[in-house]
This record gives structure tokens, sequence and C-alpha cells, in this order.
């Protein structure tokens, strides 16, 4: 399979940046989109020009580090998938494919496809901790959590803080983000005790890293490769309405 790629590249934060073009030959359809990167990286090396910069780590769905739009679409086209599980077999010989980095005021560019996402680092921090002690794991059974609150708790704790809820959203909002790691916490027992406290700090640092409103597209929930739902956001505004009443 031969592909024209058309990749986003940036020395720095302030550099203007282009889009430059570059042939991938002989890709084998079962690779995965960052093996490609990888063989047309190795392509440029061997003729002296600077490879594409991007970010990636586990490469099996689980880290949220490989973190590029693809065509427009935040991890690519298929749904539920992030890009280092996204495989060339969904792609067509002669396509050409365009590659780009998240997108948000919040997230600036390091280099090429790299962004910082270190605001999100900021959130979680301003969470804080949960205080209460469970014991040790033969004894956490000892609290009563019903089935359909761990469920919940779970759904939402699937978030990997990849970003692309904020690469898709026209307002570069967080709340997708923000809303399942406040909703998984909500939904536990061990949660709220600091529950006012945390939904206050963390809508605040929210706002002072320069994410958007959420105006209710739906394109986070979309483009999410956990499936993450918008529900999520209705509870971490429930919870923050509610702490504003204490």
């Amino acid at each position: 399979m031969n592909l024209t790629l058309h990749v986003w590249r940036q020395k720095n934060a302030t550099d203007k940046g282009r889009m430059e073009t570059y042939q991938a030959t002989d890709i084998n359809e079962h690779m995965s989109f960052l093996e490609m990167l990888d063989v047309v990286n190795e392509d440029l090396i061997g003729k002296g020009i600077d490879p594409i910069h991007f970010d990636h780590d586990c490469r099996e769905g689980i880290c949220g580090m490989c973190s590029l739009v693809i065509n427009g679409i935040p991890h690519g086209p298929e749904r539920a998938t992030t890009v280092c599980q996204l495989h060339m077999r969904h792609f067509k010989d002669g396509d050409e494919i365009y590659i780009e980095p998240w997108r948000a005021k919040a997230f600036p560019v390091i280099k090429d496809l790299i962004v910082d996402r270190s605001a999100f680092d900021r959130i979680i921090q301003a969470g804080g901790f949960v205080s209460v002690n469970t014991g040790g794991t033969p004894d956490a059974n000892a609290i009563p959590i019903s089935k359909s609150d761990a469920d919940e708790a779970m759904d939402f704790a699937q978030c990997i803080g990849c970003g692309a809820c904020v690469a898709a959203c026209k307002n570069a909002s967080a709340m997708l983000f923000v809303g399942a790691k406040i909703a998984q916490l909500a939904a536990l027992p061990q949660g709220k005790v600091e529950a006012e406290r945390r939904v206050k700090a963390m809508v605040a640092q929210m706002d002072k890293e320069g994410f958007g409103n959420c105006t209710n597209y739906y394109e986070c929930e979309a483009v999410c490769p956990k499936e993450i739902s918008v529900k999520g956001i209705a509870k971490m505004n429930r919870e923050f309405f509610k702490s504003m009443k204490g």
C-alpha cells in the first residue's frame, strides 16, 4: 500500500508551523498507524531529514499518549479506537492522509504532533486525594457499594485522559474529561468526603487553564476512544451546583 501523508511540522510553540508532504511506500495493511509512521521516520532519518515527532507509549490503547488528528478526526475514523490501535487496513492504497496535533489553547504544541497536556495533570492535582482509609485489599468489600454505583464509577474510570474530547470540541472544552473524573468519585462513598471541595477546585482549575465551555455538540462523546458518556458532564454540573449550596 502506498500513501501520501500531509503532516503538520512545527519546531516549537512559537513557530508558525506548516503542512509538509511525505510518501509512505510499501505499507503493510496489518501495521498500526504508529508503526506506519515508524517506517516513514526510518526513511526520513536515512535521508538526513528530521523525523516526525509524535507522542506514544504503551501502544495498547491504555495510556492515551497517541494524540493525533487524522483526516480531521481525533484518533482517526474508527470509533472507540486509539491511534495506536488503528490499523492501516482501514485505509486504501493511494489515500491521502492529513495528520495534525490536538489544537487547543490549553494544549500548546511542543514539536510537530506533540502537545503539552500538563493542564490535565494540574486539574487532577487540584482535585486532591481520597482521605477515606479502606484498609487492605481484603477489607475493601467492607464498604457496601451497590452494583449500579460501582458500574457507573467503572464506566467513568475508563477515561485515559488523552484529550481527544478537547481536540474535537469547537470550544476546546475539557468538561468530558473533568466530568468523568468527578463523576467517578462522586458515585463512590470514598469520594463523598471531599466531594464539594473537589468539584469546586477542579472546575476552577479547568477554567484557569483556558478550556472552553460545553455547548452540547456531543463531539467529545463521539471521538472518545473509551466511549465516555456526556452524562459525566451532567453529573459534574449537578455536583458543582450542589457544592454551591453547601
